[in-house]
């Protein structure tokens, strides 16, 4: 069965202007001016007038097996649900188990990483957590990199955080040497996602594993860059070095302390900082905890969304006036770069069918995902199996 989207507006993320795209099976299989299939054709068309063609997003940093923890069981947050994914636009994502390293288990993620597979979605994983010596499922996370397909990295790994296990410096470089060869290896990232605290001077622990090593600012993804004031000052001087992530969904909730997303990236980007060394992940389904300063108590607790990407990448354009083709990089091919995900990320011949029509209003028409269609006229037409 073919697909034909007529006369839309292209971003791939660059400006490709107006054009159809055909569709076959799951990849794109061509771009032209206009495309005329013969009448007998098996061809489903879709009218694209008026509305942009972008890039499915890929959201990296999702606890998609839920996370938390930190205010007792009850905290425990719930794993993603598909219908939350696609209605933000989301057709990749990459999960993380995040601060409980103890009770929770790298086997939960990657059975749903398997799951969402099934579903009709693409995803990847990174194993380990918080801690240092960080859990794996072969009993080696450089194995669990080399061995296991859906795995491209390891973290998300504590530092400058009162929940941090303190690794040395030694041992960041340790694991960052050993999931760089596990990534070579296997042809995955092999890349640390490093989750980023509260504390002065933050990325100073990466700066001396590079110092210290062969190893370069580019084996390292630090997110949370955005969290207060004083971080998001370091993240204009690392982010020209190395590659800086801006957390999109606990911005609604702790508006006194963070860097709203999208004001973010137009800082970063009069900063000097690269628009390839940045990315927006939604931290969804995490916890997004508050801690008093002084005694350290758990004062506040919410979640995260997937949907706060398209809230960010909206009002970067709209209100930022960032240009659109400059916006999308931040949740389309830089991740998808960063993370070696070869096939996605773009909208070129070749390159799976993940596609997502805007209104210029950023509200989702339709969506593709690996050519399927899970959203017309703005209704949900895929949910996960126990969903109602």
């Amino acid at each position: 069965m073919l697909t034909l989207i007529k006369n839309v507006e292209i971003f791939a993320p660059e400006s490709l202007g107006r054009k159809d795209v055909l569709i076959a099976a799951s990849k794109i299989l061509t771009i032209e001016d206009e495309i005329n299939l013969p009448e007998n054709s098996e061809v489903t068309i879709v009218d694209g007038s008026g509305n942009y063609l972008v890039p499915g997003f890929i959201d990296a940093h999702v606890h998609i097996a839920g996370a938390g923890g930190e205010g007792g069981p009850a905290s425990r947050t719930p794993e993603l649900l598909l219908s939350d994914m696609l209605m933000a636009g989301v057709t990749t994502v990459v999960g993380c188990l995040g601060t409980d390293g103890f009770t929770r288990s790298v086997e939960s993620v990657l059975m749903k990483v398997k799951a969402l597979r099934a579903e009709g979605v693409s995803a990847w994983m990174y194993t380990g957590a918080y801690q240092v010596p960080t859990p794996s499922i072969t009993g080696d996370f450089a194995r669990d990199i080399a061995l296991i397909e859906e795995v491209i990295g390891v973290g998300e790994v504590a530092l400058s955080d009162h929940r941090s296990s303190g690794p040395t410096i030694d041992e960041l470089i340790r694991i960052a040497g050993h999931a760089r060869v596990a990534g070579m290896i296997s042809g995955s990232a092999g890349i640390v996602n490093i989750h980023l605290g509260d504390a002065k001077d933050p990325f100073r622990p990466i700066y001396q594993a590079v110092e210290k090593s062969e190893l370069t600012f580019r084996q390292f993804f630090p997110t949370h860059i955005n969290r207060n004031d004083y971080i998001f000052e370091d993240a204009k001087t690392y982010g020209l070095k190395g590659y800086v992530d801006i957390t999109t969904s606990s911005y609604p909730y702790y508006q006194d302390e963070e860097i709203k997303p999208a004001t973010a990236v137009r800082l970063l980007l009069e900063a000097g900082v690269p628009i390839e060394h940045i990315t927006f992940t939604s931290d969804a389904c995490g916890s997004l905890p508050g801690f008093d300063p002084v005694t350290g108590e758990l004062v506040t607790m919410e979640t995260g969304l997937p949907a706060s990407n398209l809230v960010e990448l909206r009002d970067a354009v709209l209100t930022e006036k960032i240009p659109l083709e400059t916006a999308l990089k931040v949740v389309t091919s830089n991740p998808a770069q960063i993370l070696k995900l070869k096939s996605k990320g773009k909208i070129q011949p070749g390159m799976d069918a993940d596609l997502l029509i805007l209104d210029k209003d950023f509200k989702i028409v339709s969506m593709f995902a690996m050519g399927k269609l899970v959203i017309e006229d703005g209704v949900l037409l895929k949910k996960g199996t126990y969903e109602r």
